[in-house]
């Protein structure tokens, strides 16, 4: 199954001017990280990413830079506001409490295959209408 373009960025919670969340747009700048504005002390990073079209998910690969936690959820953009993202990924780690605290091990790749995730993702599992928003 070949890699599904992100078409754009619906939102995000913070972005570094030098590392913005377009970032993640850009498949042939993998070294370009996105990450969170200097002064933004939450700990947290969002984004909702629009799909180019809707699509099973077979498997996601991820690259990280400094990430301690992951989760992935997935809706359609025809749902109405009100109703809640479905949990592709659950809360996963990606750093040891260790790793996080002493700032080792920042980056890497994690995949995640058919079995990891928290149920099947395909178009018709959550209906057919619109694009999916990853979130």
């Amino acid at each position: 199954m070949a890699p599904v373009k992100i078409s754009h960025v619906v939102s995000f919670s913070s972005q570094d001017p030098k590392y913005p969340v377009e970032n993640l747009l850009n498949p042939d700048s993998p070294r370009r990280p996105w990450l969170s504005c200097p002064q933004d002390k939450s700990g947290q990073l969002k984004v909702e990413l629009q799909l180019e079209r809707a699509v099973p998910i077979g498997y996601i690969d991820v690259g990280n830079c400094g990430c301690a936690f992951l989760q992935i959820d997935v809706g359609r953009s025809s749902w109405p506001l009100d109703r809640p993202f479905v949990t592709l990924l659950p809360a996963t780690m990606l750093m040891s409490l260790t790793d996080s605290k002493q700032g080792k091990n920042r980056s890497g790749v994690r995949m995640f295959k058919d079995g990891m995730v928290a149920h099947p993702c395909n178009p018709s599992t959550l209906g057919d209408q619109g694009g999916w928003i990853i979130r």
